[in-house]
């Protein structure tokens, strides 16, 4: 009795790999022994970059958040320890958005906070 090597499952795994690796340079994107390295690695991005996205955007809003504050006389972290002081919550994704879209606004939470 031949041994049973389940091809339909093996080729279906090969082929999600390849499918993956759609758009890879060179070898990359049609030989699964380097496909199948360069999705692990490229999965591997992904996983630590949705981290350090969230990152980059909270030190975005910070920066955004200091220069509308100093344009109000004051500092991000005078102006974020008057907001928490006054028991105002409101978070920095919003006051960023505020201090670019709205400054008449921010200004006014600017005055709130340090009255």
């Amino acid at each position: 009795m031949p041994r049973a090597r389940n091809k339909v499952a093996s080729r279906r795994r090969r082929r999600k790999i390849l499918k993956q690796a759609k758009g890879y340079w060179g070898k990359r994107k049609n030989v699964y022994k380097f496909a199948k390295n360069a999705v692990e690695k490229g999965m591997l991005y992904q996983y630590r970059d949705r981290k350090v996205r969230k990152r980059e955007f909270r030190r975005l809003w910070i920066t955004r958040i200091n220069a509308a504050a100093r344009q109000n006389d004051t500092t991000y972290s005078k102006l974020m320890g008057a907001l928490k002081k006054k028991d105002i919550e409101i978070n920095r994704k919003v006051l960023a958005d505020l201090a670019v879209r709205d400054p008449e606004t921010f200004t006014a939470i600017v005055e709130e906070a340090t009255a």
